[in-house]
């Protein structure tokens, strides 16, 4: 399996970022680390070795990035403000400095084309960004694989509310966004898969799940909802089945 590593400096978040990209070709998917996650935790945790079989073929490209969430989401107690600021600039540099050297190595090993799109995946909240990252820019991420998120902010915020964290939650914007958006015809476009398990851990998840299920229900965007059983806990042990899982049947 070809990997490459990368260290590139961001001038959205005024630092060196990191990024590691497993296999040569295939369809792209962007993985976001879990909370305060860092590139290289996909594959310590044994997630892209449940995919090696894919990335040797040619059928899919992993780019692992790395997060910012311990000055973001997770930084409870800090000015939140400030923490609202530091999401929407790892937003920018995503969308404005990742994505295009996502499309840019992709295209090496596809002859010179570019893809398409781009899928998102991750786990607890690297699903949470793999989701955010899909329903705010479907011109850019034509799905998602999201195991076990949550998609609102009140786990982290409390009752606190600005426009960026609106913008950042999908429950919110969702919720608030008429039948006829265009993004709504974009959606329905995209392949959306949103899973979690039903034990330990899971609660919180099942609740928002559940509320993007309705969301997405009431403005026909057809997603592949997943609630696995009651020994299914909210651990890497589990996503490691359900990842593959998912890969082979979506992608």
């Amino acid at each position: 399996m070809k990997t490459e590593w990368f260290k590139e400096y961001s001038d959205c978040l005024l630092r060196d970022m990191e990024f590691k990209v497993y296999g040569h070709a295939g369809t792209p998917i962007l993985v976001f680390p879990s909370q305060n996650g860092r590139f290289f935790d996909f594959e310590n945790n044994g997630m892209v070795h449940t995919v090696e079989h894919l990335i040797d073929e040619g059928r899919i490209q992993l780019f692992c990035c790395d997060s910012i969430d311990q000055e973001s989401w997770s930084a409870e107690g800090g000015d939140n403000r400030h923490r609202t600021y530091m999401i929407e600039q790892y937003f920018y540099y995503i969308v404005n400095e990742l994505v295009p050297r996502i499309f840019e190595i992709n295209s090496y090993g596809n002859n010179g084309n570019y893809a398409e799109g781009i899928y998102t995946t991750g786990c607890s909240m690297g699903a949470s960004h793999a989701a955010n990252f899909m329903f705010r820019r479907p011109d850019i991420f034509k799905g998602t694989i999201a195991l076990s998120g949550y998609y609102d902010s009140d786990l982290f915020f409390g009752d606190y509310h600005d426009d960026i964290l609106y913008r950042n939650s999908p429950v919110q914007y969702l919720n608030g966004m008429s039948y006829d958006h265009p993004y709504v015809d974009m959606y329905r476009q995209c392949h959306i898969v949103l899973c979690c398990g039903q034990g330990a851990w899971e609660d919180d998840m099942i609740r928002s799940t559940s509320r993007m299920k309705e969301l997405l229900e009431y403005k026909d965007i057809p997603a592949w909802i997943d609630f696995w059983g009651y020994d299914v806990n909210h651990d890497w042990d589990w996503w490691q089945v359900q990842f593959p899982y998912f890969v082979e049947r979506v992608i």
